[in-house]
């Protein structure tokens, strides 16, 4: 490591978060939602597979391996160039599931409702949902639905559950990263992010930013098909790819060198961000994925990705390093060395 780098990291205070009452930056997955999580919710529930922290809980049962996954979708605005809420909500739960190396099975969806809302925009939210679950081959089978009063909540608020299979005999987990590992992307960074908030600010740029939203499990059985030297599987959602690489150099106990040089992005996408005066790293994608790869075996896989409708644009942007533990390094595209962080508030609320 560059002896001013090192002199640097040792420099670094780290803060020591403690708040009286909840901020939107809690559900940034930065910083603030990780101290909630290790100080509220871990301590409360711990438990060997919550301990993980991955996206999602891998259980025996019965001789097989299942993953269980939830979450909730609180975009606004609901309708955003490329999707919506709904969209959002089958092809976010299909790849947390995915993450584990599992085939996606069942769903489960639960509404909350406005006072107000129109029945036609819920309609098409279901048909949105509806064709999701087609395109990515699972079946929704058990919801619920309850409404709140007018101005109680913001339109329709979603959240679903997810059950698969995993069927090869491996473990892919954030905690699996090796030295020498490789990062691979599957694609352009920011998409969706920049998507949602183009629609919500009224924002028009030259061509139409349009979120990536995206079942990725044919893309990840065609990695897994090539190599069973995937160690990490992660979607970059709350937070950005800095933020999930940042998850997974913590669990693995181990650092994370990238080149910005190698980070695919769109020139509308990167001028929205530069407009806006937000940092793309940390812009929530929902159609792509990052990997943590054996060295000898990531280029194989990286081939079999750009096959694939899902990473033509994929590439290896980094390794896994014993430098720097738990920490994420950049080197820049002039040349220089930066820190790639967990963010500590929220520079892009209700954007998933």
């Amino acid at each position: 490591m560059d002896e001013d780098l090192s002199t640097f990291l040792g420099s670094c205070p780290v803060p020591f978060l403690d708040y009286k009452e909840v901020l939107l930056g809690h559900g940034s997955g930065g910083k603030l939602t990780a101290d909630l999580v290790e100080k509220l919710f871990l301590p409360a529930f711990r438990n060997p597979y919550l301990e993980k922290l991955d996206d999602q809980a891998v259980l025996e049962v019965n001789g097989s391996r299942l993953a269980f996954t939830t979450d909730s979708f609180v975009v606004t605005p609901i309708f955003f160039p490329g999707g919506d809420i709904g969209r959002l909500a089958v092809n976010g739960t299909v790849n947390d599931l995915v993450m584990s190396g599992a085939r996606p099975l069942y769903l489960s969806a639960a509404f909350i409702l406005e006072e107000g809302l129109s029945l036609a925009d819920l309609q098409q939210i279901v048909r949105s949902m509806q064709e999701a679950c087609e395109t990515a081959g699972v079946i929704l089978v058990t919801g619920d639905t309850k409404v709140v009063n007018r101005g109680s909540g913001d339109k329709v608020f979603i959240t679903t559950s997810g059950m698969g299979i995993i069927e090869r005999d491996l473990i892919i987990s954030a905690d699996r990263a090796k030295v020498g590992d490789k990062i691979i992307l599957s694609g352009t960074i920011a998409d969706h992010g920049m998507a949602v908030m183009s629609k919500r600010e009224g924002l028009e740029f030259e061509t139409e930013i349009v979120s990536d939203t995206a079942p990725l499990n044919s893309l990840v059985e065609a990695m897994l098909e090539a190599s069973s030297a995937i160690h990490c599987l992660r979607d970059p959602t709350r937070g950005g790819i800095a933020t999930t690489l940042n998850e997974i150099a913590r669990r693995s106990n181990l650092g994370m060198l990238l080149d910005e040089k190698r980070i695919p992005i769109r020139e509308d996408v990167k001028g929205a961000c530069e407009i806006l005066g937000i940092d793309p790293l940390y812009v929530a994608n929902e159609g792509k994925l990052v990997a943590i790869i054996g060295r000898d075996e990531a280029e194989k896989v990286l081939e079999r990705m750009r096959g694939h409708r899902d990473g033509k644009e994929a590439q290896i942007i980094g390794e896994v390093v014993a430098d720097h533990p738990r920490m994420v390094v950049m080197r820049t595209g002039i040349g220089g060395t930066r820190i790639v962080d967990l963010m500590m508030g929220e520079q892009l609320p209700r954007i998933c």
